[in-house]
């Protein structure tokens, strides 16, 4: 199908035929030497060139009214929606464009504007960037699915450094952590979030891109987020992390293992363990069947643990999550998520007949300070 552009650009060059001719026309019926067979010739030359401009006109303007309904129609279904399904409807607009250009044309002024969005087209080939409010709300906001994000630090900051500790005073022995005066001679006081780089797959399939609004957005973020805690979670309680993402992991050997004869003593001295300043805010992240041993051994036939607040166990909040398989305890305002950018792009997989969104994220996952955490470690039996 012919496109409005196109179009454009053929009446352009008609109308320019239909000037020459008309000049030319002029011309020739003005000199007596011209004669009038010639003339005839031209004056029907000129009456095609003229009616086939007026066809193509009227098909522009057609197009243009057809154009400016949608428009109005657009605007009138965002006026009626409330702010959260105007969100929604733009969201699903940029989604189904991105998917399947073809058939779905680019999002409208309202759905660029209500996402923050750059330009949708990119002629020149660079990347795809995603719309600001898509990218803030996809690394920004809490997943259930990485319990890490209840209690990190989360930006989306290009070339972010920070201080490894956020105030300072003028007298040099303010750090009364010996651990921590260790680090900071060690490693500076500055921390650089760097940039590493890894991919998130969606398949979208074609009954979802034609179902409603809430439904492909719901699949496509779901995916999305789904992947992007996965991989922040894997890579900060991996036990055997990938090269060169070694630092992300909290049991990379940085952070000191503290022992007991069982899980609850372990977890008890590695609060204890805690200097007083990391001790006050620390939080617990360990296995729910871990727990669930420690309940049992402390009910002891006696006391009904089970029926307890987590809380009241270790007097400090906890965190579950099956990732943890050695208790991580400590002051997680020391452990920071980064994002240094996202950008999309789409496929198709034609044995499946799926579509596939692809985000691209740069992240880094740093400790400012190891010395505020601990990790909980069994004493091994000795063997006779």
């Amino acid at each position: 199908m012919t496109t409005l552009y196109e179009l454009k650009q053929s009446l352009g060059m008609i109308g320019e035929q239909l000037k020459d001719k008309n000049n030319e026309l002029s011309q020739k019926a003005s000199n007596p030497n011209v004669n009038m067979e010639s003339v005839n010739q031209l004056k029907e030359e000129k009456a095609g060139l003229q009616q086939r401009y007026d066809i193509v006109e009227s098909q522009v303007k057609e197009i243009e009214q057809k154009e400016q309904s949608k428009f109005k129609d657009k605007t009138n279904a965002y006026q009626s929606l409330n702010e959260e399904n105007q969100i929604i409807k733009a969201k699903a607009e940029f989604y189904r464009h991105a998917l399947n250009p073809k058939e779905y044309s680019k999002p409208s002024e309202q759905a660029q504007r209500l996402l923050h969005a750059l330009p949708t087209d990119n002629d020149t080939g660079g990347d795809k960037f995603l719309p600001t409010t898509l990218s803030k709300e996809l690394v920004s906001e809490p997943f259930a699915r990485n319990q890490l994000r209840e209690k990190a630090r989360l930006t989306n900051i290009k070339g972010l450094e920070i201080p490894r500790i956020s105030y300072t005073l003028d007298d040099d022995d303010f750090i009364t952590d010996t651990e921590t005066a260790k680090e900071m001679e060690l490693k500076g006081d500055t921390v650089k979030f760097e940039t590493y780089k890894f991919k998130v797959f969606a398949a979208v399939s074609d009954t979802v891109i034609h179902g409603s609004d809430v439904e492909l957005v719901s699949w496509v973020e779901n995916a999305l987020r789904s992947g992007l805690a996965d991989k922040e979670r894997r890579d900060a309680f991996t036990t055997s992390p990938k090269s060169g993402i070694e630092h992300m992991s909290f049991y990379n050997g940085s952070v000191k293992e503290v022992t007991g004869s069982n899980m609850y003593k372990a977890i008890i001295n590695a609060l204890a363990d805690l200097h007083e300043d990391y001790r006050d805010n620390s939080v617990i992240y360990m296995r729910y069947v871990d727990y669930i041993k420690i309940i049992d051994i402390l009910s002891n036939g006696t006391t009904n643990f089970f029926d307890a607040p987590a809380e009241k166990i270790f007097g400090k909040p906890i965190v579950f999550t099956d990732a943890a398989v050695k208790p991580v305890i400590g002051d997680f305002n020391y452990f920071g998520i980064n994002y240094n950018g996202t950008t999309f792009d789409t496929d198709k997989d034609v044995k499946k007949g799926e579509y596939l969104f692809v985000l691209t994220a740069w992240y880094d996952q740093q400790r400012t300070l190891d010395s505020a955490f601990r990790i909980a470690v069994v004493e091994e039996e000795d063997t006779p």
